[in-house]
């Protein structure tokens, strides 16, 4: 998983198996945690649990990596902006959590 130009790009693996292809995805930013948590759409326990947003997911390539979009986040938290590798950790409820 990276951040490029403000979206982070979520490996077609991803997008398969842990999103389930949702083209849609819930997500909620905790900053005291520095965390970005993002489920799919049908995941409809993560929704009822946090007070998440929503958004579609960008086609990034034929390849099928998906973009989301989040200078928002990036900008509205002082978060550093520059392209790189992003750590993530895959909860078994499928929900992705990320440090940004």
């Amino acid at each position: 998983m990276k951040l490029h130009n403000g979206h982070i790009i979520i490996p077609v693996a991803l997008v398969k198996t842990v999103l389930e292809n949702d083209t849609q995805v819930n997500w909620v930013y905790y900053p005291e945690r520095h965390t970005l948590l993002i489920a799919g759409r049908s995941k409809i326990f993560f929704e009822k649990m946090h007070k998440t947003h929503w958004q579609t997911l960008k086609d990034k390539n034929t390849q099928g990596d998906k973009a989301l979009l989040v200078r928002a986040i990036l900008l509205d938290n002082d978060l550093d902006d520059t392209d790189r590798d992003l750590v993530f950790d895959l909860k078994n409820t499928g929900i992705i959590s990320i440090n940004l």
